[in-house]
């Protein structure tokens, strides 16, 4: 039988994690970002008898102790790298309460009306957006694509999934692994805003993109589709 190797090596790191300077404002922050990593050190020694392979934290999942952290960290480089577009209106980033992050793409600086060929002026953010994703590589990529109401429903459908393929595909094109990557349509059925003026409907097309952080023991959860936003406009 195999055994968890290091244990007083990672008891002693537990030690310190408790011994960070209590008056860093960031000590919750960072004492659980050790223990998570701990626990994750522990995790990724364990063996699965039936198999003879390593799990948890050897598979590049995150420990949940560590979740808050990490996330913490992509968020801040995200925001550094996205500060420009973000100052112009061209995307937004929100963390949500599972502690993913939401980055919404403008429609209007990212596609050409009625088209799936993404803007070359906007690639450049694309770039900066996969260079995060992939140093950040603990996470589920999910591109979700939505439309105004102009047109038909069944053609707003298929809009949305080109538009989410054609940014997945980018992704993919700039190194983030395939199998990060999921892409779907919703056309017209989430709106943020009204349809009934340009302002609204210029909200309503958009990308969206969520990053669902892999958990160790709960990865499927990373792989579920995000929530529908519930939205009261029609």
């Amino acid at each position: 039988m195999k055994k968890l190797m290091g244990i007083p090596v990672l008891a002693g790191m537990i030690v310190l994690a408790g011994c960070t300077d209590p008056s860093d404002p960031n000590r919750k922050t960072k004492t659980g970002a050790l223990v998570g990593a701990v626990a994750g050190a522990v995790i990724g020694h364990q063996v699965n008898h039936k198999h003879g392979a390593y799990v948890g934290a050897a598979l590049g999942a995150l420990a949940g102790g560590g979740v808050g952290y990490y996330m913490d960290e992509q968020q801040k480089e995200l925001e550094e790298q996205l500060a420009r577009e973000q100052e112009a209106h061209e995307l937004e980033i929100q963390r949500m309460k599972d502690d993913s992050l939401k980055l919404t793409l403008d429609s209007e600086v990212s596609f050409d009306f009625d088209s799936a060929d993404i803007k070359h002026g906007f690639r450049q953010t694309l770039d900066k957006l996969a260079n995060v994703i992939q140093k950040y590589d603990k996470t589920v990529v999910h591109v979700v694509g939505h439309t105004d109401s102009v047109g038909s429903a069944a053609y707003n459908q298929q809009l949305s999934e080109r538009r989410a393929r054609a940014v997945g595909d980018y992704l993919r094109s700039r190194g983030v692994a395939a199998g990060r990557i999921q892409t779907e349509g919703r056309g017209e059925s989430e709106p943020r805003a009204t349809n009934n003026t340009e302002a609204g409907r210029q909200l309503n097309r958009r990308v969206e993109i969520f990053l669902k952080p892999l958990v160790s023991g709960e990865e499927e959860r990373a792989y579920e589709t995000p929530a529908p936003s519930g939205s009261r406009y029609y």
